[in-house]
């Protein structure tokens, strides 16, 4: 049986479902780093790597990507627990982002949570006392699983250009590392997605979930 080289290096630091998000990552050309730091940032929390397939959001948020139930007809089926399906269907969202937004990582990040390119959205309270936004706190989450500011592992898109390493790696380099958490000290935190319409971002060529 062959391993998968990715899903492999993904959960050696932690990352839950790592197949999962790798396969999805893979299936949509996105880097799978990016995709676990959402991932990350949805179900896991500051200073943690690893999702978790669980409902959020006032009960509104379905899955390891917190899919919405209120936007979304996904998230109401038995498959949005699934975490390939989730994980699948969150991919789609985020590459027809990063093609609306023409790869701009953060945009396409802030519109995921929030709706807007431009929106700070949800705010997560980090071990060091930062609390930055949605899209900040995912690059965080990046820098934790790569080990350096956003360098090298993207998967090319044959159909548009995704997730720019250079567009990553500037976004990302003024963000300090997270420090490590004392267990006694872990902050809680909460995640609130503001409403949008996300299902017209899926183009003809966006292999979705319809189920």
């Amino acid at each position: 049986m062959s391993i998968d080289p990715t899903a492999s290096r993904l959960a050696a630091t932690g990352v839950s479902y790592a197949p999962d998000i790798a396969n999805a990552a893979r299936r949509y050309g996105l880097d799978p780093d990016l995709l676990a730091a959402v991932a990350a940032q949805e179900t896991g929390g500051p200073d943690a790597n690893g999702g978790h397939n669980v409902v959020g959001d006032g009960g509104h948020g379905h899955g390891l990507f917190q899919i919405d139930d209120r936007y979304h007809p996904f998230a109401s089926t038995a498959a949005a627990m699934d975490p390939a399906r989730n994980a699948d269907y969150a991919a789609g969202m985020i590459s027809g982002l990063l093609k609306r937004y023409g790869g701009n990582v953060h945009e396409a990040l802030s519109a995921y949570n929030a709706g807007s390119p431009n929106a700070t959205g949800t705010r997560t309270r980090w071990s060091d006392g930062s609390d930055p936004g949605y899209a900040d706190s995912v690059l965080r989450h990046y820098q934790r699983l790569t080990g350096e500011p956003a360098q090298a592992s993207a998967i090319a898109q044959s159909s548009a250009t995704v997730a720019s390493i250079g567009a990553l790696g500037s976004q990302a380099q003024g963000l300090p590392l997270p420090q490590p958490a004392r267990a006694s000290l872990q902050p809680a935190h909460h995640y609130h997605r503001q409403a949008t319409n996300y299902m017209d971002l899926f183009n003809d060529d966006t292999d979705e979930i319809n189920s």
